[in-house]
């Protein structure tokens, strides 16, 4: 099974941001107002999310400030759902506060971070090892890898505002690519507690224009992400490209997903491939 190369995506973070502000400029108040998939939140609170993304990792990360930190230096979590929780806490809190700016600020805002979130990520060594990529596992991951997380996060969200006001776009294959080759990273995650022989394969294809196909093997008693011929494989599964990154970001159920699927062989393993996340909260 041969390697994954590295998936770039600095270069799209001007290119996102400068979408999102067209879309946003377009917008009537009655859509600012909109509900999204995202519960208790309106497409403007996602607007003020992805602010707070932007303002909260410029300050962690490039000017080294950290707010919740405790007496040790370093915050403490006792369990996953800890964390999910602690986040999803502060997110809350985050928009509500700031829902009493205007669009127009926000926006201001918006185009402000932008341009300094891709400064600071243009400035990052992609083969440097960072901290962990949560969903894709425990231990510190290539800053390639966190790079990819942060521009799968503000797609992600693009596309809760498209869907909520109607207005589909941004998944020419140049964005979307990008995005799916990021979240498969999330497998080797998912097959964590899953025990198989040496040498079992998994195959995964996504079918459409921002697709591609991955394999998940076995090595040393470990899951391996990397690429294989589907004819090798124990279990392949097949998903087209809608389904696959609303079904990686809990915007659909695993039945619902089921009803989209084709899979051969293994139909444990198969299933199991239903159950990736690749979101934190």
């Amino acid at each position: 099974m041969s390697s994954l190369e590295p998936v770039f995506v600095v270069d799209l973070f001007p290119i996102e941001r400068q979408t999102l502000l067209r879309l946003l400029a377009q917008l009537s108040e009655e859509e600012w107002q909109q509900p999204t998939i995202c519960a208790g939140w309106t497409v403007k609170d996602i607007v003020l999310h992805v602010l707070g993304d932007d303002i909260g990792l410029l300050s962690r990360k490039r000017d080294a400030f950290e707010p919740h930190k405790n007496m040790k230096g370093q915050p403490e979590f006792a369990s996953w759902d800890e964390l999910v929780t602690f986040i999803n806490e502060n997110n809350a809190l985050w928009v509500q506060a700031m829902r009493r700016m205007s669009n127009q600020l926000a926006c201001t805002f918006l185009k402000l971070t932008g341009e300094e979130f891709y400064l600071y990520m243009k400035s990052l060594d992609p083969f440097a090892l960072g901290g962990p990529v949560s969903w894709a596992g425990p231990h510190p991951a290539p800053v390639w890898l966190d790079i990819a997380r942060e521009y799968t996060e503000r797609w992600l969200h693009q596309q809760h505002i498209r869907d909520a006001v109607g207005r589909p776009g941004f998944k020419e294959q140049q964005f979307f690519a990008p995005v799916l080759g990021t979240f498969v990273w999330a497998l080797p995650q998912t097959f964590r507690e899953v025990h198989a022989d040496e040498g079992t394969h998994i195959h995964l294809l996504i079918t459409g224009e921002a697709g591609g196909e991955w394999s998940l093997g076995r090595e040393q008693g470990v899951w391996v992400l990397g690429k294989t011929d589907s004819s090798q494989a124990d279990a392949s599964v097949v998903l087209d490209q809608e389904t696959a990154w609303r079904l990686f970001t809990k915007g659909i159920s695993k039945d619902y997903a089921l009803q989209k699927w084709t899979f051969q062989g293994d139909e444990t393993l198969a299933r199991k491939v239903l159950d990736t996340v690749s979101i934190i909260a």
